[in-house]
Parts: C-alpha cells; structure tokens; sequence
C-alpha cells in the first residue's frame, strides 16, 4: 500500500479542516479546496456515507489528489435523527450555528414541552478518502450522548456546545479540544483509516 505524501482535506468548514489536520500526521502536506479557489458541491446524498463520497470525488478529481472527505452530524432521539444529513445546513446561508443551536432548542420544546429526560442524541461522523485512480474506503464513528440543557463553553465549533458525550458531565464546547478529538466522532472514524497515513 503506498504511503500518502500529500492529500487534499475535503471541506470550506475552518473547524472541520482543523480538526481533519490534527489526526493527519504532520509530515503528510495538507490542502484546503479553498487553495484552489474550489467550492463544496451540493451535499445530495440521502446519508453521512454518500454525501462524504460525494465530496471526496469530487474534490479529488478537481486537483487530482488523495482527498479526506467528512461528512459529520447531530442526530437527536426526539427529532427521529434531525438534524442528521442537514446539520450544517440548519445554520442557514451564512453557517450561524447560534441559529442553529436555537432551532434545536425550539424543535425539542415543541416535540415535547419538558424534553429534558427525553434528551438523547449522537453525533455521526464518515471519512471517505478517495484517490484519483477512483479508490476509495469510507469509514464510520458514533459517539452516543445527551443535549444539555443550555448552551456551555465556546470552544469547538457546530454544535460541540450543546452535546454532552456520555460518561461525561462537559460538553464538546467545554473540553479540552485536543481531549475532545481523542473521544469524538471523527476520531473513531479516523481510527478505523489511519492505516493509509501511518
């Protein structure tokens, strides 16, 4: 298996593109589409699975490099998995998750009025990287937890203040993030690829 030299981390979100950076090793050279002025495709995927595939060929094709593609999200029990594959897209045209966040709180209330012992929720996370010869291997992480019941802490980026990963009394917005990135979703999902960097 030849080893990855370079690769392309297939997003526009800065919070995502860092978080991909910090499982890379650091000798591998990183781009961002933004290096080459491209922007994301339209997410029509109906999964996490196709629409990180859907990022990731497209992406590659473009520059004609490896790409490491995420496609990542909250899913909430009381919803029956919204905002799922529409995460991001919850945070309206200019990605304000202060929007998003509030519309959560406001679709949990009106699902049920005292939510607060109906709070479960996941976040999902799926890498795809995807060659230029058209290879490419899709993988998957879940971390289970609960919405807190306000917002907490301003580190992270999405949705990290209002997610409490189980076993835990922070959320993602309140921890360390290099201790977040050991336990999240992305991490699990990395693990399970990182033999094509290491």
């Amino acid at each position: 298996m030849k080893k990855i030299f370079e690769i392309l981390v297939g997003t526009n979100n800065i919070g995502k593109y860092k978080e991909i950076c910090g499982l890379l090793p650091k000798e591998i050279r990183k781009y961002s589409p933004k290096d080459f002025d491209i922007l994301t495709p339209e997410e029509t995927g109906k999964t996490f699975i196709e629409n990180s595939k859907l990022k990731a060929s497209y992406f590659s094709k473009k520059t004609n490099l490896p790409c490491l593609s995420d496609d990542s999200g909250l899913e909430i029990d009381l919803l029956l998995g919204a905002p799922g594959i529409f995460s991001s897209r919850w945070s309206g045209p200019n990605n304000d998750f202060n929007l998003a966040i509030r519309k959560i709180y406001y679709e949990m209330k009106r699902a049920k009025k005292n939510w607060k012992s109906n709070n479960k929720a996941r976040f999902v996370c799926c890498l795809t990287l995807f060659f230029p010869n058209g290879k490419n291997y899709s993988s998957q992480g879940i971390v289970k937890g609960k919405i807190s019941e306000t917002k907490k802490g301003n580190k992270g980026f999405g949705y990290d203040p209002i997610f409490i990963p189980s076993g835990y009394k922070q959320t993602f917005g309140q921890m360390n993030p290099n201790f977040k990135m050991s336990i999240d979703h992305r991490f699990k999902a990395f693990k399970k690829i990182k033999k094509f960097f290491y």
